[in-house]
């Protein structure tokens, strides 16, 4: 990569944040059949942000973005980028008129055309000059790391090479908005976490709104300003990466976007504004603290819902907490991953520690009330 990320970074931004376009979707409603993809769907997107799309698969997200993108039509509803209608009841933009490029899942390069022609291609018809072309095309090249692969096919190229032309080639179209559909799913752990620096770099450095999906809730969190949590063609909650993992909105984005457990629980008392004493199903001789957003009734099924962040062992001899069992144990390069069954069946998992504790020795398990939710279990299924 060029180490002139500052100098370049100025350059593109002062040219391409002028035209980072606004986008929104007006009860957007899109069915196959007797499918309902996407339900009635309504969404604004600032200029400038990176939205990302989290969902299983089947939620919408890459229905929304097709649409998006003019590949496919919607069956009511509208949508605006830049103030400007391109779907609408008596309208439809063509995706070549939208002025957004797209990268793809698999590459969508031209199979007869070099890296650097396949870069090139966006710029065919514009106004640069040929000089200036050329130019454009090499900067990118060396931004993504590939200027010496210019000469070569797509079937010449690793997975995440043509991953990176393809890049390249969605940033030469120099328009407001690029799409990401599911762009790292088909590359190995250690090229994904590259690229997705890489990504998260151009993009933002390019100053273009950015729409990408993905299922991969880690993914999104590193790279999002915002995510959109899709469910069954609904939009179950929009917010920034911080506010979604602290306080979701209901017990489908909690288990979407991961904890280490899920249990019944009963609520004893307030203790604080959101704050609840619990008595927990598998240590009802202790109580712990807990955090609740949601207006329940006394007698509503209730469950607590424990991110990873919120639970910390001892050693058992070390004082308070609920005293569980070690299953299980990963080093995973900073420290270890453990697996905790507290009570007779009830598990934790991905409980991190800087110590290592063996399999089937005894723990304290400590929980943090910021980061234990008592939740609507059936809330948002």
């Amino acid at each position: 990569m060029a180490t002139n990320w500052m100098e370049w970074g100025q350059d593109m931004s002062v040219a391409a944040q002028n035209h980072a376009v606004g986008i929104s979707f007006r009860a957007l409603h899109k069915s196959f059949a007797d499918k309902i993809a996407l339900d009635n769907l309504s969404l604004d997107i600032e200029p400038g942000t990176f939205l990302v799309l989290l969902g299983p698969s089947g939620s919408g997200k890459t229905t929304l973005l097709r649409c998006l993108a003019g590949i496919e039509r919607p069956t009511s509803g509208s949508i605006f980028i830049d103030g400007r209608e391109v779907v609408g009841a008596n309208t439809f933009i063509h995706p070549e008129k939208r002025g957004l490029s797209m990268v793809f899942q698999d590459y969508a390069l031209w199979p007869h055309l070099s890296v650097r022609k396949n870069v090139a291609f966006p710029l065919t018809n514009t106004s640069r000059t040929k000089l200036d072309k050329a130019a454009r095309v090499d900067d990118l090249l060396e931004r993504v790391g590939i200027a010496h692969l210019a000469d070569r096919y797509p079937n010449q190229l690793s997975g995440g090479e043509q991953q990176r032309v393809a890049l390249a080639r969605a940033l030469a179209a120099d328009v407001g908005l690029v799409l990401f559909d599911e762009p790292l799913s088909n590359l190995d752990a250690d090229r994904r976490e590259q690229l997705r620096i890489e990504i998260a770099t151009l993009t933002r450095e390019a100053g273009v709104t950015t729409v990408y999906i993905t299922h991969d809730q880690s993914e999104a969190f590193a790279l999002a300003d915002k995510v959109g949590v899709l469910n069954q063609g609904h939009l179950e909650q929009l917010d920034t990466p911080e506010a979604i993992y602290r306080s979701p909105v209901n017990a489908f984005v909690a288990r979407f976007t991961g904890v280490a457990g899920e249990f019944p629980v009963d609520v004893i008392s307030a203790c604080g504004e959101h704050r609840y004493e619990v008595e927990l199903p598998f240590a009802r001789e202790q109580r712990i603290a807990a955090t609740s957003f949601e207006d329940f009734e006394p007698d509503s099924p209730k469950s607590l819902f424990v991110r990873a962040s919120g639970v910390s062992l001892r050693s058992s001899h070390d004082g308070p907490g609920v005293k569980g069992h070690i299953l299980d144990v990963a080093f995973n390069g900073r420290g270890y991953e453990h697996v905790v069954r507290v009570g007779s069946d009830a598990v934790l998992s991905k409980v991190f520690s800087s110590d290592r504790y063996e399999r089937l020795s005894e723990v304290r398990v400590c929980f943090d009330a910021s980061a234990c939710l008592i939740m609507d279990p059936a809330k948002g299924k």
